[in-house]
Order: C-alpha cells, then structure tokens, then sequence
C-alpha cells in the first residue's frame, strides 16, 4: 500500500455526499480551472460571476484594451484572431464550451493584444479582475491550473503558427476540419468558408475550392454552414502530409 493511503477506509455509507450543485456553480464544476474547488467554493465563486448570452458576432474586446474581466465560456466558441495592415484576419484560437479566455491580459501587460469574437451564440460568465486575482492567490489549485492552461494554450497557438506557415493548404484545411469537427457526429456546425480561411490563413474562394475537391472525392459532405466527416482515415492521411 502505497505512502499515505489509510489502512482503514470509512464505509460508503459513512461518507457524506456532496452536495447537489445547481445553476452557474454546476456549470462552473465543469470548468477547467475551477473542477479542483469544493461545493462551498463553487457556489461562492457563483455569487462572485455574472451569465448572460450573447449572439454570434459580439465582440468582447480588441487588442489595445484594457483587461478588466475573465470570461468563462458555458456554451459556444469564441475565436481569438489578429488582422494584419491589409485587413486580412488570421484566427490564432478558437476557445470552446467549458474554458476560460481573457485571460492574458489579466496575468500580463494587462492590455489585450488580439481580437475576441462569438463564432456562435454564446452563453458566458464574467468575474472581475479583483476576484480573479483573489481567488488566484487565495486558492493554490486555482493557480495552477490557471498557470497550465495558460502555457497549454500558448503551446497550442504556436501548433497552429507552425502549421499556417509551412504546411500546404489542403494540409492546414484537413487538420482544422479533424480539430472542429464533433467526437460524436463527425460534423462540424456553424463555420462558413471564410471562417475556415481566417482559420487556416488563405482566401475563401481557396477554401471553397478545396472543399469541393474533398467532396468530390467522398471525404465530406457540405451543407450549409456546416461540413460532415464521411472519410476520417482520408482526412487523416492529408493533415499528415
């Protein structure tokens, strides 16, 4: 038996259940940073948020801003993107359901230094600056996992940096598609052609081309706004290229 594990362990029925969570404090339970909290922590973060939803398009801030909130993202996707001199858009992270974003600016220079919009309707929570940093210092576990989505997230920009500039086109649009697409039904809902060129860095007359291409050849299904994986395997094969 392994260092620190008790000899004797309580009946289950000696051991008290937790308590139902309802409302934010249950959604709140799911979130990355916040699963190591207590009920009675969850629900005091509660009182500490604010939810409400919004349509897609809303744009929570701009590079340049100051950051005064953390957003918690409960249902939808958000993409964070840069535009270069030209006007052209290039989605650095697309942050979804059960995460947090906004939050560089909270940790750093205190100015955000990219764009953040809905790609759908969102449902989303907002805490403060002041709280985010008290519960930061206050609860050590808070901290860490907030530190190590911080450096996954990091990581994860760089992943997509790397394979904007030097994978071909067809690469990057198969690698974003096995990315969005659902573990479930193998669709990917709600993101037209040019979402997918702000994604993988192109124009979307490319994208389009590109699509009909991987239908013809029986790895999609298109419909409006929304794309079905019919060829895994295939996709698989061109990401890797």
């Amino acid at each position: 038996m392994g260092i620190g594990k008790r000899l004797f362990r309580r009946s289950p029925a000696s051991v008290p259940a937790k308590p139902q969570l309802t409302g934010k404090a249950a959604f709140l339970s799911d979130t990355d940073i916040f699963r190591d909290l207590s009920s009675q922590e969850l629900e005091e973060l509660d009182r500490m948020t604010a939810m409400s939803t919004c349509r897609r398009g809303k744009v929570f801030y701009t590079p340049g801003e100051t950051g005064e909130v953390l957003f918690i993202l409960k249902r939808g996707r958000v993409n964070l993107y840069r535009i270069n001199s030209d006007g052209k858009k290039l989605v650095t992270s697309t942050i979804g359901a059960g995460t947090v974003f906004g939050e560089m600016s909270l940790v750093a220079q205190g100015m955000h230094d990219t764009f953040a919009e809905a790609a759908e309707e969102c449902t989303l929570c907002v805490m403060s600056r002041s709280d985010v940093e008290h519960l930061l210092l206050s609860k050590p576990r808070v901290a860490l996992r907030f530190m190590e989505m911080i450096a996954e997230r990091l990581k994860d920009v760089e992943t997509r940096m790397e394979t904007v500039a030097f994978k071909s086109v067809p690469t990057r649009i198969a690698t974003f598609l096995l990315q969005l697409a659902n573990e479930k039904s193998g669709k990917i809902e709600g993101v037209s052609h040019q979402d997918l060129a702000d994604m993988v860095g192109t124009y979307r007359e490319t994208v389009t081309r590109i699509l009909n291409e991987f239908r013809t050849q029986g790895y999609i299904e298109l419909g409006r706004l929304n794309v079905a994986i019919l060829d895994q395997d295939a996709l698989q094969a061109i990401a890797e290229e």
